[in-house]
């Protein structure tokens, strides 16, 4: 409504500046012609009345002739003193009279006079002027002109710019009004689904139609409402994810405490077994909460900075970690450095990253199998592989194999201690570093982990 009421008060303005600016000129105009005609018409009249020594009405009579064809309403003669000699008005003639006009006083004072009007439906015109005799002031003229035809043609066009100006208005306040209700209506739609979503109901979505600006931002709406929901689910689903996580590792603690508690005269061997039991609950309960803090981290922003980091010698401290725990798996691991390189990333991230995949690859493996990483590359990125022969992942399941808590297998998964959080934590890592992860079956069994990060420039090479 306030959009239609500020549009309908700048066509107001606009119509009372058509309707007073055009009359204004055109008065001003008609004053100035009237100004110059009846100038040069009591001009005429006082050089016809300069050549005489004295005025008396015979002679102002006999001079005047000129004047039968001005078309001025009325003009007067006087005297130095002011008595009239001279009047055109037939009826009610102030022959004889003295005349107290301004105009004329002024006159005898050797002024030239003019003066106009535009009052009660007429143009009221009065000029005087002296009339001299030998540098002396003998009598002046006076005239004066009731003009109706000037000011019926601008009351006319007065008239005339009215009308328009008030059809003019009466289209745009409808007009106003219409669009105002359209506008409003589309508004206030948005503004419901805003206060929908305010509430919680992320499932809110505005449609407005239209193709405007209006319609734009409606789509903006939508375009932010699901990102919203998307990131509500995804949230729902980390949070009950996480809480069933914990959850099993915490009621295996609390069940094999309470049957130490429970157990009278538990020998010493069942006792340590559970204890032992419940040591591996909570290295477990220990590395979901180290990866839930460290993808919290992620998702925070808060990166450690990034520094040109030279990537074999990463790849070199990771298998040599892992070395221990292939043998004991019985799982040949191996690496093979092809083409040097550094990306812009920090050392933690990439040996977190390297780490992650390499030991996935170890503890779903089988005795007498392999995991090989390499690193290769081309001029604009480094790409590391890690490559396995182990139980493999199904086709349907890649996609989904970064997502946060998903298992490929539960069961197999919790035996192996996994969280379902290390693929999450490496895609995001990558992704933040402006790299990209993918998995891939490996022809003949196995899984083939493909990352590539953009090279540093200015990095090692060999």
């Amino acid at each position: 409504m306030q959009f239609g009421l500020s549009y309908i008060a700048i066509i107001i303005a606009v119509l009372v500046l058509m309707n007073t600016y055009p009359l204004t000129a055109s008065e001003e105009l008609v004053f100035r012609s009237k100004e110059s005609t009846l100038k040069n018409s009591v001009s005429v009249m006082t050089t016809a009345l300069t050549g005489l020594e004295t005025l008396n009405e015979e002679n102002v009579a006999s001079a005047m002739t000129v004047t039968e064809e001005t078309g001025i309403s009325r003009i007067l003669v006087t005297d130095a003193a002011g008595r009239i000699l001279y009047d055109t008005r037939e009826t009610d003639s102030a022959l004889g009279r003295y005349a107290f006009y301004t105009e004329i006083v002024q006159a005898l004072h050797g002024n030239d006079v003019f003066f106009a009007a535009f009052d009660d439906g007429a143009f009221h015109s009065r000029c005087a002027s002296p009339v001299i005799y030998r540098s002396q002031t003998i009598g002046a003229v006076y005239a004066y002109e009731y003009d109706t035809e000037q000011a019926t043609l601008l009351r006319n066009l007065q008239s005339t710019l009215l009308h328009i100006s008030e059809a003019i208005l009466a289209f745009v306040v409808a007009l106003s009004l219409l669009l105002s209700r359209i506008l409003t209506r589309r508004f206030g739609l948005l503004a419901a689904a805003i206060r929908q979503m305010r509430e919680g109901d992320y499932g809110q979505r505005a449609s407005v139609g239209g193709n405007d600006e209006i319609a734009e931002i409606a789509e903006e709406f939508n375009s932010l409402a699901d990102r919203l929901q998307t990131t509500e689910e995804v949230r729902r689903r980390f949070v009950a994810d996480a809480s069933h996580e914990l959850k099993t590792p915490l009621a295996g603690i609390r069940l094999l405490s309470d049957s130490i508690l429970q157990t009278e005269d538990m020998d010493s061997a069942m006792v340590r077994e559970f204890v032992g039991d419940i040591e591996q609950e909570s290295e477990r309960l220990t590395r979901i909460t180290e990866d839930l803090l460290r993808l919290t981290r992620l998702d925070s922003g808060a990166v450690e900075a990034a520094e040109v980091v030279d990537v074999a010698p990463v790849i070199e401290r990771a298998v040599h970690m892992l070395r221990m725990v292939a043998e004991e798996r019985e799982v040949a691991l191996s690496y093979e450095i092809e083409r040097k390189g550094a990306v812009l990333a920090s050392p933690g991230d990439l040996h977190q990253v390297i780490y992650n995949l390499t030991e996935n690859g170890i503890k779903y493996n089988h005795p007498g199998g392999f995991v090989r990483v390499k690193l290769t590359g081309d001029d604009a990125s480094c790409v590391v592989t890690v490559e396995d022969n182990g139980i493999g992942i199904p086709e349907a399941d890649l996609p989904r194999v970064f997502d946060r808590f998903y298992r490929v297998d539960k069961m197999r998964s919790r035996a192996y201690g996994g969280t379902g959080l290390g693929l999450a934590i490496v895609s995001d890592t990558v992704r933040r570093r402006g790299g990209t992860v993918e998995a891939a079956a490996r022809e003949g069994g196995g899984s083939v982990f493909t990352i590539r990060l953009p090279r540093a420039e200015g990095g090692a090479e060999a």
